[in-house]
């Protein structure tokens, strides 16, 4: 899963001084910019944000529960350190990028959990599980920051996004609520779910051609030149693919948790439209 650091011909020394990150991409560092290491892999990331702000419009436009705004904002906070991370290729640009990966997947999670308890962090239970997932965020970063292996950090993600798909799925077809929530919202929650699932795995098989063929990739960019080689730089479109992949996934989540009044109902019809709109 892991990227390896690829000895590309066309790179140069930059602004940022020598590559410190534990990654970098298949992509050529400063061939455009003094001053931007990977062009395409830091610019990929304007969908995320994109994606990221739109929703969060959607979100306070209809005044939903505040826990979805601060995931949405947790997503822009991805994309803004990924930006950095590609524009730089610095170690602390890097943790940017990669821990608030960590700290949205382990909001979703708990979102998924607290099913039963409401929109607000009164009771105690609410209140446990928040502590315990600021404490997993806590001891996670730490412990990254000293074993600075991509894979540990790759792995534990990959872990956390299976389950949460693991529990959508049950929530849907085995847990205790499912009979509150109504067949048409359950078919459509899976669709768009499953929709966001399969374009996020688009995006990291081509990440993983990115990584696998790179030397291939980089003569096959010399011979068709720029721009249009930028299209063969596959870690920007696992960012556009996973930034959509997740842009579907948070309108499911928030589309089945939101109580049923007609209000809300409004506001689930819109969000579903900006997933068609953006």
């Amino acid at each position: 899963m892991a990227s390896m650091s690829f000895p590309n011909p066309l790179s140069r020394e930059g602004f940022f001084g020598p590559v410190t990150a534990t990654l970098d991409w298949c992509e050529a560092n400063y061939q455009f910019s003094y001053y931007i290491a990977e062009m395409v892999n830091s610019f990929s990331n304007l969908f995320t944000i994109y994606f990221a702000l739109h929703l969060a419009w959607c979100v306070s436009k209809e005044k939903l529960p505040a826990r979805f705004f601060v995931g949405c904002m947790g997503i822009l906070l991805v994309g803004l350190g990924s930006f950095a991370f590609h524009a730089s290729l610095l170690y602390e640009a890097q943790l940017a990028d990669e821990l608030p990966m960590i700290w949205v997947v382990s909001m979703s999670f708990w979102l998924l959990y607290d099913y039963q308890i409401g929109f607000d962090l009164s009771s105690s239970q609410t209140k446990l599980q928040v502590g315990s997932l600021v404490l997993f965020d806590i001891l996670f970063s730490l412990s990254y920051y000293i074993y600075r292996n991509p894979v540990y950090h790759q792995v534990i993600f990959a872990i956390m996004i299976l389950s949460c798909a693991s529990r959508i799925t049950y929530l849907l077809k085995w847990s205790p609520v499912r009979s509150r929530i109504p067949d048409d919202k359950k078919r459509k929650v899976a669709s768009l779910y499953t929709t966001g699932a399969i374009i996020f795995a688009v995006g990291f098989f081509i990440w993983n051609l990115d990584n696998i063929f790179c030397d291939a990739l980089t003569r096959l960019k010399l011979s068709i030149g720029w721009p249009a080689a930028f299209l063969l730089e596959g870690h920007s479109w696992w960012h556009f693919l996973t930034g959509l992949g997740t842009y579907y996934m948070c309108v499911g989540t928030q589309y089945m948790f939101v109580p049923s009044r007609p209000f809300i109902q409004h506001a689930l019809t819109l969000l579903q439209n900006c997933v068609h709109q953006g």
